[in-house]
């Protein structure tokens, strides 16, 4: 396995993103680089006197997206202490569009464009919807854990570490509904710049058991 390689997971909210690159991680020994964990730390650690800082925790706690400056300047920051490590990387909520998706030459940079893997999990908005309202986060290590799933149905402690659950602010039917709909319009339309550049998309049907996924996912990656 090559220890430098990078895979980006591209998808809607719900379709499963964390989950698939918790167990990609685990499963190659590649690290795992999580956008939305990045964020919560900084917020934590921010004065609530910033102006600037509690603007942009309105937009996430909205569901809308942050200022681009911003987070990428947090994913520059935490990337280049990563590419340090010799390890591969599974990337989850970054870059979300196109003017994020320009610091991809940054991971080229890091860990070379032939060893770049862009994976989309395809999910619908009805799915979404359905998936991000009766999921819950274990409060440990943030393991997303979707209660729709049968493999989930009556779980009480985290399926992964076992520690408690609870329900994040975020997943909220018109906060999700807003977050596709932001997926669609700012997301999406990197897939046509990823192209252009000379990537090809891996496409996985999001809207199956998180075993068949993963396999799906395995199998686009050459990896049995």
């Amino acid at each position: 396995m090559n220890t430098r390689r990078a895979i980006i997971l591209i998808g809607p909210p719900g379709s499963g993103k964390g989950t698939q690159a918790n167990l990609l991680a685990t499963k190659l020994g590649f690290y795992r680089f999580e956008m939305s964990k990045i964020i919560e730390k900084h917020f934590a650690q921010a004065d609530s006197n910033d102006l600037v800082i509690e603007e942009e925790k309105r937009k996430w706690l909205a569901g809308q997206l942050m200022s681009t400056w911003i987070i990428d300047k947090w994913a520059l920051e935490a990337l280049s202490e990563i590419s340090k490590l010799d390890q591969g990387i599974v990337l989850e909520g970054w870059p979300r569009n196109l003017e994020e998706m320009e610091k991809i030459e940054d991971i080229e940079k890091y860990y070379g464009k032939e060893n770049i893997d862009i994976v989309e999990i395809s999910l619908s908005e009805q799915e979404s919807v359905k998936r991000n309202t009766v999921r819950k986060i274990c409060v440990k290590n943030r393991h997303s854990v979707p209660l729709t799933l049968p493999e989930f149905k009556d779980v009480t402690k985290c399926p992964y570490c076992n520690s408690e659950l609870q329900v994040r602010g975020l997943d909220k039917p018109d906060v999700i509904k807003e977050r596709y709909q932001v997926y669609l319009r700012e997301t999406e339309p990197m897939i046509g710049f990823l192209k252009n550049r000379g990537y090809e998309i891996k496409t996985v049907n999001g809207e199956q058991s998180i075993e068949d996924v993963l396999k799906d996912i395995l199998k686009s990656l050459g990896i049995s």
